[in-house]
C-alpha cells in the first residue's frame, strides 16, 4: 500500500485558499510532489515486473513456439494461447484483458519499437482502438486507487 496524508492546502479546488499561507502552499506542494512521486514508483515497479516477465513463454513452452514458428505461424496453436496468457497484445480483440492497463499499453510499445528495429530497422505504426485506451486508462487510475491509504 500506499501511505500519503491529506494535503488539503495544495489545491485551490479544496480549500479556502485565500487563508493559505505561502508556507503552509510550500509544505503542501513538498508532500504533494512526494505523493506523485510514490505513484510514480509503484508504476515503476509494474513496469519493471512487466518487463521482466514479457513473453516468458516462449522460453518456457519454446518447443510450442518453435512448432508455430517454422510453419510461418499457419499452425497457431501456441500463439493463440500466448495472446491469452499476456497482457500486451492490444490489437487482437482475444489479446486484451479485461483489466487492460497502460503498463499493458507501455509494454505493446516497447515491444513492437524493440522487435521492429532490432528485427528490421523499423517500426510499423501502432493502432490501438480508441475504447482500449480509454479502459485502460481508468484501469490504470482504478489500480493506483486501490493502492492508497490517505493517513490523517
Amino acid at each position: 500500500m500506499i501511505a500519503i496524508k491529506k494535503s488539503q492546502t495544495a489545491d485551490t479546488r479544496s480549500c479556502d485558499f485565500s487563508t493559505v499561507t505561502k508556507e503552509q502552499l510550500e509544505a503542501s506542494s513538498y508532500q504533494h510532489i512526494g505523493d506523485v512521486n510514490k505513484g510514480i514508483f509503484f508504476f515503476k515497479t509494474l513496469l519493471t515486473d512487466a518487463g521482466s516477465k514479457h513473453d516468458n513463454d516462449k522460453i518456457t513452452k519454446l518447443d510450442h513456439f518453435h512448432a508455430d514458428f517454422i510453419t510461418g505461424f499457419q499452425q497457431t496453436g501456441w500463439w493463440d494461447n500466448h495472446r491469452k496468457i499476456t497482457r500486451h497484445h492490444l490489437t487482437a480483440e482475444d489479446g486484451i484483458p479485461e483489466d487492460v492497463n497502460l503498463i499493458d499499453v507501455l509494454e505493446m510499445i516497447a515491444d513492437c519499437v524493440m522487435a521492429g528495429m532490432g528485427r528490421t530497422g523499423s517500426v510499423y505504426p501502432l493502432t490501438i482502438n480508441p475504447d482500449v485506451l480509454k479502459r485502460a486508462v481508468d484501469n490504470t487510475m482504478e489500480l493506483l486507487k486501490s493502492q492508497i491509504v490517505v493517513e490523517g
